[in-house]
């Protein structure tokens, strides 16, 4: 099947339309026209300086491009960056920008980056990288005032120097982006999505009638006529906040972002929302719904224009829907269920916690992962997708085979949520079979957590598991056995040293009994009981 691609894309929807807005921040109001220049100028920047992509590919976890890595919060900057990447066939991966050091370090020694785009305020981090020393270095200026790096290149001034003329390559849909994943996989993995499967899959270049749009003329018509202005709330340095802005941008809308980058603020969210006529507000679970509703509930602002509410990442408690509906009346709340490795595979609407609807070509494989399910066979299986899908993970065939694989020669991914098809097609879903614990948005895997824990002095040994959470859906509990004396806010320091701050536990539980069956294997029954309810 013949695929569209992003530089492509937005070319031509920015010849179509190249006055009209397509990106927004604080006092910054860019057009098509100027976001297509300013794009073109990063690509012959890198073209430039020899990156791009080189020989095929021989195998569906080996990357054949120059990658760039983006370390940086939400705001134009990360999206010219992605887009102009894909203008000059450089594969752009994210860097979450609240890991410490050595979780720095091993992201971008398995991503080996020949670009890094990063905000003043992670100069520092950068440096303590172990880079090569031709990696160019893109420091976009911030509130910081940190100096630019030895050898670094100032974003703007590097812009300026370049030339917005056509790019001396052609993107294709062939060419891969990086989209790296905490989730089940343990330490971060690079999932390798193919920009035109990510095109027709999470970034919803589709019909009505959910088949792919693959032709130009048919794209661009469908953008010229959009009259969406999506805001982009999520941090783009997850699939859940870049693919909202650049499926926005491949239906023709406006992408805004918030003024206020660092956190989320609701007053400044819905300031946004009504000053801008914002059409669709994507969130991340409990986490943005309750300040959400309870900065609605205390001011008054204008949300006619929102049409749609997109929950995605995490759950909306069914109490704090309601309330977030209620003060919505005229905006459909969806909830989407999707994966880095699957896309989005399903959604339901409304407050309530009916089951899924399945998105094209979702679906349920048995629990021997020998065959599909039909609708009503009363089975717990797995939920999969097929279709337009990742082809691996960077660096990792052990993983790429577990976790994508052909039944009936169709190809599918099972990113591992345990699922039920009922009768009338829709799907239950039952969660992760996984130690993933996704807490406020974030996806921490327990194994990981644990490791650092038992390394603390005077610790002997440690399980991690999530417990549900009012503010953060879930919260991380360690049940730790101990030779020392350690107080909380002392086993918290020391977990700061080695995990960003979402991922350290919340509580502490201490116990003297054993934490491990008589195989050796992890008592995460035992530790559950022990944990308690919050």
């Amino acid at each position: 099947m013949t695929q569209l691609d992003l530089a492509t894309l937005h070319e031509a929807v920015a010849e179509a339309v190249p006055d009209r807005e397509c990106l927004v921040w604080r006092d910054r109001r860019l057009t098509w026209r100027a976001v297509g220049e300013r794009t073109r100028r990063l690509a012959n920047l890198l073209h430039g300086h020899g990156l791009g992509r080189f020989a095929a590919p021989t195998q569906p976890w080996v990357s054949n491009h120059d990658h760039m890595a983006l370390y940086l919060h939400n705001g134009p900057e990360y999206l010219e960056g992605l887009l102009g990447a894909h203008k000059a066939r450089v594969a752009p991966f994210n860097v979450n920008y609240r890991y410490v050091d050595d979780e720095l370090s091993y992201l971008f020694a398995d991503a080996r980056p020949r670009a890094v785009l990063y905000h003043a305020r992670f100069a520092e981090h950068v440096r303590r990288l172990d880079l090569a020393a031709d990696v160019l270095l893109l420091q976009v200026a911030d509130e910081s005032g940190a100096p630019l790096l030895p050898g670094a290149l100032d974003y703007e001034a590097a812009l300026a120097s370049s030339h917005d003329g056509p790019v001396p390559v052609q993107p294709t849909a062939d060419d891969l982006h990086i989209l790296y994943t905490g989730g089940t996989t343990g330490m971060p993995k690079g999932v390798l999505w193919r920009i035109g499967d990510l095109l027709n899959g999470p970034l919803g270049l589709r019909r009505r009638d959910g088949m792919p749009i693959t032709d130009l003329a048919e794209a661009v018509a469908a953008a010229r006529q959009s009259p969406n202005r999506v805001l982009v709330c999520p941090p783009m340095m997850h699939g859940s906040g870049t693919w909202t802005a650049l499926g926005g941008w491949c239906g023709g809308a406006a992408v805004v972002v918030p003024g206020i980058v660092d956190r989320l603020d609701a007053a400044d969210v819905f300031g946004t929302v009504q000053r801008e006529r914002i059409t669709r507000l994507p969130i991340v679970g409990d986490a943005f719904a309750r300040p959400l509703v309870a900065e609605l509930e205390a001011g008054a602002y204008e949300t006619g224009t929102l049409r749609h509410v997109l929950n995605s990442g995490a759950a909306i408690n069914p109490v704090t829907k309601a309330r977030l509906a209620g003060l919505l009346p005229g905006t459909r709340i969806i909830d989407v269920i999707g994966s880095s490795e699957g896309g989005f595979q399903m959604t339901r609407s409304g407050a309530g916690d009916a089951a899924f609807k399945a998105g094209p070509g979702s679906g349920v494989l048995s629990a021997d992962r020998t065959r599909l399910l039909e609708p009503g066979e009363d089975e717990l299986g797995w939920l999969v997708k097929s279709g337009s899908i990742p082809l691996g993970y960077l660096n990792d065939p052990g993983k790429t085979g577990d976790t994508f694989f052909a039944i009936g020669g169709r190809r599918l991914v099972a990113p591992g949520d345990r699922a039920r098809l009922l009768a009338d097609g829709g799907i239950e879903l039952h969660g992760r079979e996984s130690t993933t614990i996704n807490t406020g948005g974030e996806k921490v895997f327990a194994e990981e957590v644990e490791a650092v824990v038992r390394a603390i002095a005077g610790v002997s040994e440690a399980l991690v598991l999530g417990r549900p959470s009012e503010r953060w859906g879930s919260e991380i509990v360690a049940v730790v056995t101990v030779r020392e004396p350690l107080t909380d806010e002392e086993l918290k320091a020391a977990c700061a040293e080695k995990l960003a701050r979402y991922k350290i536990p919340k509580k502490f539980v201490r116990t003297e009994l054993g934490l491990r069956l008589p195989n050796g294997k992890a008592d995460y029954v035992t530790a559950k009981t022990l944990m308690g309810e919050p």
